[in-house]
């Protein structure tokens, strides 16, 4: 099925997507629409993504409707290697012209590694990493000689952080990647256009009167919402409330004794659930400031809802975050420190400074384009060196 006289060339996505949830189905399944434009689609997704007792979260599953536009394939066990085999020698034999590997946990180097050996045989696909990030944020012992066994498979690689690209560099692979390059993660805009602060505030319940914060995504302790907790008890002179909104991947009581040791029962919101793709736009919309207190991070989609709502952001300066948020003109950036964050929420919410960014973001975010990120894929992984 791969490219013929009349017929678009094929290109296939192996992650996340429905019915699995989360910002790495959101991501890959926008890439699917932009591909579209030049390919035939199908993404390549997990039957089984992680086994049960591994999921640290509620469920791996979502729950909005099948994407009609998007052709799928449930296909991948990421534990089975004679799945991994099937599934590797079915793809093989329809020679798609690009294949697309979303990379961001060495878990699924065996899997992906054999997989796209598999593929590499038909002497035809062209394979290519997104990578998120090349060891993850909680280091196992699995992790180097899992990335070895997938990584030296592959023509090329877009990181999406200068950070990564780096640590292609310091890695040390066995067999040197041909072609890596550097791709800001690209505008989330698929969650529909910006509501009026009203209507967000309405949606959600909360008092439109006081300002608030949003600190978003699933909870870690890389992520440092305990940091953040602190920095808000430093602000208890101000009306300004913080949302947290996302789920616990880890124990919530210490989050939730240090919230009541700090007398921030009423400062702080806790919406701790999976927030659902259609109720992104108001958790967004009803927020003043996006608060990403990371104690370590290479890139994050987070800056890149805030930059389609054209929200300010405070964010530290760990891994390529800084990179997204040039200081002063998206937000501010600091050290993932309490007092550091405290202050840096103080400068945004200055009227002066958070009138002059919202002005600049409509600006500031035209730079963050689907179409680029597809040509960088392309340009990475059609290296001439086989």
């Amino acid at each position: 099925m791969s490219s013929q006289a009349g017929l678009k060339p094929l290109a296939v996505i192996v992650g996340p997507a429905h019915p699995l949830r989360g910002g790495l189905a959101t991501y890959n399944e926008r890439l699917a629409r932009e591909l579209a434009l030049q390919y035939r689609v199908i993404i390549l997704t997990f039957r089984l993504q992680y086994p049960g007792f591994l999921f640290p979260g509620q469920t791996q599953y979502s729950q909005d409707p099948v994407p009609q536009d998007l052709e799928m394939d449930v296909a991948l066990n990421s534990i089975n290697p004679l799945n991994w085999l099937r599934v590797g020698w079915k793809y093989r034999q329809m020679r798609p012209d690009l294949v697309i590997f979303r990379w961001w946990m060495p878990f699924f180097g065996p899997c992906f590694g054999t997989f796209a050996r598999l593929l590499r045989g038909n002497k035809h696909s062209r394979l290519v990493a997104i990578t998120d990030n090349i060891l993850p944020h909680e280091k196992r012992i699995i992790d180097r000689p899992f990335s070895f066994w997938f990584l030296p498979a592959l023509h090329g690689a877009v990181a999406m952080s200068r950070s990564v690209l780096s640590d292609f560099q310091q890695y040390g692979l066995p067999q040197p990647l041909p072609k890596s390059l550097y791709h800001a993660h690209p505008l989330y805009d698929n969650f529909g256009a910006a509501l009026d602060r009203e209507t967000a505030c309405q949606q959600l319940q909360i008092d439109p009167e006081y300002r608030y914060l949003l600190f978003f995504g699933f909870i870690r302790r890389y992520k440092g919402l305990d940091l953040l907790l602190d920095a808000m008890a430093q602000l208890s002179d101000t009306p300004w409330k913080l949302i947290v909104a996302g789920e616990f991947y880890e124990d919530a009581k210490p989050y939730e004794q240090q919230i009541q040791a700090l007398g921030l029962s009423e400062q702080v919101l806790m919406h701790t659930r999976f927030i659902e793709n259609d109720e992104v736009a108001a958790y967004f919309c009803a927020s003043d400031c996006v608060v990403q207190p990371y104690r370590s991070a290479t890139q994050s989609g987070v800056s890149q809802i805030a930059y389609h709502f054209e929200i300010p952001m405070v964010i530290t300066d760990v891994g390529g975050l800084s990179e997204l948020v040039p200081q002063g003109q998206a937000g501010w950036v600091c050290a993932p420190e309490p007092q550091a964050i405290a202050d840096a929420i103080r400068s945004v919410m200055l009227p002066e400074n958070h009138h002059r960014i919202v002005a600049q973001l409509p600006k500031l975010k035209k730079q963050f384009s689907w179409n680029s990120m597809v040509k960088s894929l392309q340009d990475a992984a059609h290296s001439q060196i086989a």
